[in-house]
């Protein structure tokens, strides 16, 4: 159950890339608190740099500022690394629409760049963040790895893609890779900022402010949401695997199912508040329903997910209530 008892050698040297982002600072935050070395790639463009503040007076910190899209700069970072988490990337379903390009060379080549400079530099291993939109369209629950349908995004190709790397540098360059594939993440630090912000920290912060939330499509959408510190526990589990999962991809979230609307009611509950919400368009490229058999995870990884949506929202809303 959980991470904290999960054991790395004494002087182990985790590199988080896209470390100053919401899951990569708390992958960072949780591996300083076991008490190992860790170095923070981010370039800053979504990442925030009060996520870097957090943690640079700990002297096991180390913060580089740098892209993914520069092989150098990858290299260099990799250098006496034995474990890799790289969770740098572009997210959003609709903003990858409009930036075909732009994702391909930050999600796709940055995270081949990545492979590279870890294989070049003999790194243990290589944990990537992968995600649910690799599904598509295909209409199956819960959605089961090497069950996937018609991609529906230019993101969701990115992490296909990624996926697919992963399988080369493995069978090919014995680079031990593990694809997580996210569920819907929520939790502390979340940005509830800007047109592409997630959906869960977007209605706290309107909601807290008064405003009246719009609901993409008709709010019976159903997703998987996964508290942050299931994730955690996917990344530093998939480090201490053996290398037989090699090569594979996880569902990593908690298998729950909550629709759009029940989430929307039971934070107004929680807030206090009574907002009735605008209902606008559905979102071009979303998955319509999404809930995760994370039985694959549980057997190779170890996985045993601990924060169930409940416990993770009570959080979360405390949270942001501390921090907004």
């Amino acid at each position: 159950m959980g991470y904290q008892n999960v054991r790395f050698p004494d002087g182990s040297i985790f590199l988080v890339t896209g470390g100053a982002g919401f899951i990569g600072s708390n992958l960072c935050e949780a591996i300083l608190n076991l008490g190992y070395s860790v170095r923070c790639l981010d370039d800053l463009s979504t990442g925030k740099e009060e996520n870097v503040v957090l943690f640079l007076n700990n002297p096991n910190y180390t913060f580089i500022k740098g892209d993914i899209k520069d092989l150098d700069t990858c290299i260099k970072a990799c250098e006496g690394v034995h474990y890799v988490l790289n969770q740098a990337a572009w997210g959003s379903v609709p903003r990858s629409i409009e930036m075909p390009l732009f994702y391909c060379a930050n999600n796709i080549q940055g995270t081949l760049n990545m492979m590279e400079a870890a294989r070049q530099n003999g790194v243990k291993k290589f944990v990537y963040a992968s995600s649910s939109s690799v599904y598509g369209d295909d209409p199956n629950l819960p959605k089961t790895e090497g069950r996937e349908g018609k991609l529906l995004s230019p993101y969701a190709l990115t992490k296909r893609c990624d996926e697919e790397w992963a399988k080369q540098y493995t069978r090919h360059y014995g680079l031990d890779t593990y694809g997580l594939r996210y569920f819907n993440v929520f939790g502390r630090r979340q940005n509830p900022n800007g047109a592409y912000a997630a959906v869960i920290p977007k209605l706290i912060k309107q909601m807290m402010n008064g405003e009246i939330p719009t609901i993409h499509g008709d709010g019976k959408q159903s997703r998987d949401f996964t508290y942050i510190e299931n994730v955690i526990e996917a990344n530093l589990k998939a480090c201490i695997a053996g290398s037989e999962a090699a090569g594979e991809v996880f569902n990593i979230a908690y298998g729950g199912r909550e629709y759009l609307m029940d989430v929307y009611y039971c934070l107004t509950e929680a807030l206090g508040v009574k907002i009735e919400p605008n209902f606008g368009p559905d979102r071009a490229g979303d998955i319509r329903h999404s809930n995760a058999d994370i039985s694959k995870a549980r057997e190779m990884l170890g996985y045993d997910p601990e924060w169930s949506f409940a416990r993770g929202i009570k959080a979360a809303i405390e949270w942001y209530r501390e921090n907004l």
